[in-house]
């Protein structure tokens, strides 16, 4: 009974998100409706995506597994990259990003630094990206397995396609939407369980009477270079995360992208909590359990029936919504920086619209194939976070702070963040256990400054007239 209950929850809320894809794909008449949601999303709705968006399988799995293996103080340091990075998208950059309006983060390197850096810019956003797309197929599929009993290759096939779906048919028309009503159910979820299990296990003081001793340290047993290798990866993310940067552009003012920023702030802050928790708790109620599953076994052993299934609803959610969102934002790269470099077709929004449906194809049968790969969502995530933080997010930065940068440096400092994580995970297989990050963020943040000033800046001029051309 419970099994069947659970299930049909789940298979509820699946349907639900593909009756709101199939509305949502009779509102898009064009690429721009596609990409951008024709830059009409108000406030609520722009909280709700950004949330939904960010909030996926890497937190509710691969944060979840961090906290269930290391503890609740060292997975409170480990979260505090994402606040860090919100703040300075509301402080500096949300409402310039909003002013640019442009599809991609391509785009704005390009209005920059020149035309040479988009191809490689969109290059290396789509192997991040597709790495982080894996993690959302790989989660999906672990809900299916668990409530189906499918086989988890089978499950995750399944996942593959609602994930598709969803960003092949309404585009962030669709997705933004989606999201909007996820993060209700997200939001209701966490609660609801945070609350029964602080009451099981006898409320703060009794987690920490019962969590083994290393689990109240401050680094959970790793050592100061290995924390910092988990932290990094994420503050550099979410400063240059395009999918961000997408909904900014999105909005439908400057100043609507800049408020929404507090309230994604605020909400970041109460689910990362609610995750620290409830996997801390799993380590007391489940132990012995794989650490990536800790939420969703929570849900499916301990909580009341009902509490159980909104739980792997607000998981689907997680999952799902950032899934699409990373698909349909790799298409645009593919399509609008990758295909527009080497086409001589005239501008064609309805062709470009049919080729980015084809994208979200491809690039989601390519996510599948990456995340087997990897032994779990949390592997996924340190490693596609830091090939997008270590690899885009230093020239992005410096297209804003740094006007000595130059293009030359920026593709050097891209090509060092992309061999260096390389060759860290999978030639040299981490040594030390250090997160590639440690290596990688240094060697491209060296590259883009010696290079740069070694050579030729772009003249001002040049550059005013990019940027004005691109409405800073």
């Amino acid at each position: 009974m419970r099994d069947t209950v659970i299930l049909a929850s789940v298979c509820a809320y699946v349907a639900l998100m593909v009756v709101i894809g199939v509305w949502a794909s009779k509102k898009v008449k064009n690429n721009h409706d596609f990409m951008l949601a024709g830059q009409r999303l108000g406030r609520m709705i722009l909280i709700g995506t950004l949330l939904a968006t960010w909030t996926g399988a890497g937190t509710i799995m691969g944060r979840a597994s961090f906290s269930y293996t290391y503890g609740p103080l060292a997975s409170i340091f480990y979260s505090i990259g994402a606040p860090l990075g919100i703040l300075v998208l509301y402080l500096f950059l949300a409402k310039r990003i909003r002013q640019f309006g442009k599809y991609t983060v391509p785009e704005i390197m390009e209005s920059r630094y020149g035309k040479s850096v988009r191809l490689v810019t969109a290059i290396a956003i789509l192997i991040a990206y597709t790495a982080i797309m894996s993690e959302q197929v790989t989660g999906l599929g672990y809900i299916l397995h668990m409530t189906t009993g499918f086989p988890e290759a089978v499950a995750k096939m399944i996942g593959l396609v609602v994930i598709i779906f969803l960003a092949f048919a309404g585009g962030l028309i669709s997705v933004a939407y989606t999201d909007a009503v996820s993060a209700l159910l997200i939001t209701l979820g966490l609660i609801g369980a945070v609350i029964f299990v602080l009451v099981t296990v006898g409320g703060f003081s009794g987690m920490v009477e019962q969590l083994p001793a290393d689990h109240l340290t401050l680094t959970g047993g790793l050592s100061p270079i290995q924390m910092i290798g988990f932290v990094l990866p994420t503050l550099l993310l979410i400063l240059g995360d395009q999918n961000m940067y997408q909904r900014f552009a999105a909005a439908r003012t400057p100043e609507v992208a800049r408020r929404s920023t507090l309230g994604f702030l605020i909400g970041d802050v109460v689910f990362y909590a609610a995750v620290i928790i409830l996997a801390s708790s799993a380590a007391i109620l489940l132990p012995g359990i794989q650490p990536d599953t800790s939420i969703l076994r929570l849900a499916t052993d301990t909580l009341p029936l009902g509490l159980g299934a909104i739980m792997l609803m607000a998981a689907t959610a997680f999952i799902i919504t950032t899934g699409n969102s990373y698909l349909l934002s790799s298409a645009g790269n593919l399509v609008h920086d990758i295909y527009r470099s080497f086409s001589k077709r005239a501008h064609d929004s309805k062709r470009e619209l049919f080729l980015t449906r084809v994208a979200v194809v491809v690039l989601g049968i390519s996510a599948f194939t990456i995340g087997e790969a990897f032994p779990g969502v949390l592997e996924i995530q340190v490693f596609s976070y830091t090939m997008y933080g270590a690899t885009i997010t230093p020239s992005l930065m410096a297209a804003f702070f740094w006007k000595r940068a130059t293009a030359a440096g920026c593709i050097a400092s891209m090509i060092a963040g992309i061999v260096s994580t390389l060759v860290w995970e999978f030639v040299l297989d981490k040594p030390n256990e250090w997160n590639s990050v440690i290596v990688a963020l240094p060697l491209s943040l060296l590259a883009l400054v010696v290079v740069s000033l070694s050579t030729r800046p772009r003249q001002p001029e040049e550059i005013r007239a990019s940027l004005e051309a691109g409405r800073v």
